[in-house]
C-alpha cells in the first residue's frame, strides 16, 4: 500500500511489478474501519 497524494495504491506484494489497484484515499479509509466489522 502506498499514499500517492490522495490515491492509495495497492498491489501484490509478491509481484512488486505487477499491475496496481488505485483507491481514492476516503474509500480506502471507509474499507479499511468496515473489515473489522465484517461488512467489507
Amino acid at each position: 500500500m502506498a499514499d500517492l497524494a490522495g490515491v492509495v495504491g495497492v498491489r501484490d506484494s509478491k509481484d512488486p511489478d505487477g499491475p496496481v489497484l488505485a483507491f481514492e484515499a476516503y474509500s480506502w479509509r471507509l474499507f479499511v474501519a468496515a473489515v473489522p466489522s465484517g461488512r467489507g
